[in-house]
Formats: structure tokens, sequence, C-alpha cells
């Protein structure tokens, strides 16, 4: 009887440990993070504001992958997807750059939005997917970084 009692003490006290293992999602994501990170790319959390027409609506929290832009473009624009491959500006109309339509058309439905500024160049994504999406992303990045 003793031996039950010791032994529920100590998974008692060794249930919280439990409770600070990642789950299978967590840790996914965390292998989406490093491999971007492998890639060049950079990644943080960032609150956004998104416009009241963009549907379905975004957590204010979302991932932001992001790469350096080349040196001397100074063009800013932004670009949301409302709807799979229909890529409008903040005034909701459509992209009207053939070329960078066709790079825009090839990111998941899951990116939100795409902007540079004369830094960089970033995405709002979702991170569903797998690492065969994460390359899918960073050719996008690759290809507007020089934009």
């Amino acid at each position: 009887m003793t031996g039950w009692i010791i032994l529920s003490i100590i998974c008692v006290m060794l249930s919280p440990l439990v409770w600070m293992l990642p789950s299978r999602k967590q840790s996914g994501r965390m292998a989406l993070r490093l491999e971007a990170r492998r890639l060049g790319m950079g990644m943080q959390l960032a609150r956004a504001q998104w416009p009241h027409w963009l549907d379905p609506q975004p957590s204010a929290s979302c991932a932001q992958y992001h790469r350096q832009r080349s040196s001397g473009l100074t063009a800013g624009w932004e670009y949301w997807q409302n709807g799979a491959g229909n890529w409008v500006n903040r005034w909701r109309e459509p992209c009207g750059d053939e070329s960078m339509l066709a790079v825009l058309r090839n990111l998941p439905a899951d990116v939100y939005k795409v902007e540079a500024d004369g830094r960089m160049v970033s995405l709002y994504w979702g991170e569903r997917g797998d690492a065969q999406v994460l390359q899918h992303i960073n050719e996008a990045l690759q290809a507007l970084a020089a934009r």
C-alpha cells in the first residue's frame, strides 16, 4: 500500500513537467522556423492590423517571415490575399504587375499579406504546411526582394 502512495505522490510531482512539453503543432512550427533560419530568412511574431474586408480575418499576432531587400530599391508596396490567389492592394484594387502577380499566386492560401519597404520584403503567414511550402515561400521572397 505504501508503494502505491509513494508512486502516486511521484506522479503528482512530475505531472507539471508533462504540461511543459510542446505539442506536435508547436514542435512542427519550431521546426519550420529553424528551417527558415537555415534558408536565410528571418522570422518574428508581429502584431498586424488587418483591413476589415480581409476574409478570413487572421489573428492579431501572426508569423512574419522576411528577407533583406536589394540595395537601391526604395519603392514600397503591400498586397493582401483576399481569397486564394486574389491579391489586392489597400484599396482592394487587383495587383496590376503581371510578373509580381505570377510570384504572388505561387504562395499558399494562408499567406495573408506581402509587403516591402526600403530595407526588407516580408510576408505574414499562417504557418500551415511543411518544409516544401517553406521552400516555395523562400523562393517567392527571393524573387520579391529584387523588385
